[in-house]
């Protein structure tokens, strides 16, 4: 009886293991080196988030640094193109925030989970002391291909030292998983 209880206690955690492994919430993958984004020229990618990942899985989010002398520069030539008002400008201008903006792109397999307000936004000094944390607003996604849907949301990031490398880690409540970055900011 006691042989089958040990028999059994190791086919079960065998089980949970290989289960651990197939689940979408296992652990995500990480570069040996942190890799540059291909996007974003201040982004290293920490975990594996590519997009063939995203054809096995569909659970691919991004994170793109836009620094605030890249935003007013944006702001300056949307001026030029648009021919706005002196008010308009002036909106725009004061809207452009401090620290820069992150951009956070989430694709994920249907509608329902494409959904952003399931991401939690956090950023670490070295020291991992947290500088900033926000859950982003809700919303729906927008068909991508086959059967994949895209959220985006901008959001304005923390103004810290030029140079000063942040630990970001955007947390999944649905599938459980970590993806981890590390911005250099301007």
């Amino acid at each position: 009886m006691k042989k089958f209880f040990t028999l059994f206690a190791l086919v079960a955690l065998t089980a949970t293991a290989t289960f651990a492994q197939s689940f979408p919430g296992a652990e995500r993958k990480r570069h040996f080196r942190p890799q540059k984004d291909e996007e974003s020229p201040y982004v290293l990618n920490v975990t594996k988030n590519t997009d063939e990942d995203s054809q096995a899985n569909g659970t691919v989010t991004r994170v793109a640094y836009q620094p605030k002398d890249l935003l007013l520069t944006i702001v300056n030539e949307q001026r030029k193109m648009n021919s706005w008002a002196d008010s308009t400008y002036q909106r725009k201008l004061a809207a452009v925030p401090e620290g820069g903006a992150l951009q956070v792109t989430m694709y994920r397999v249907g509608a329902k989970n494409a959904d952003p307000s399931l991401l939690t936004v956090t950023a670490r000094t070295k020291d991992g002391k947290e500088v900033f944390s926000q859950q982003l607003t809700p919303g729906a996604g927008r068909f991508w291909n086959r059967d994949q849907y895209m959220s985006q949301r901008t959001i304005p990031f923390v103004n810290v030292a030029p140079g000063e490398p942040l630990e970001v880690t955007i947390t999944d409540a649905t599938l459980k998983q970590k993806f981890e970055y590390i911005i250099t900011t301007k």
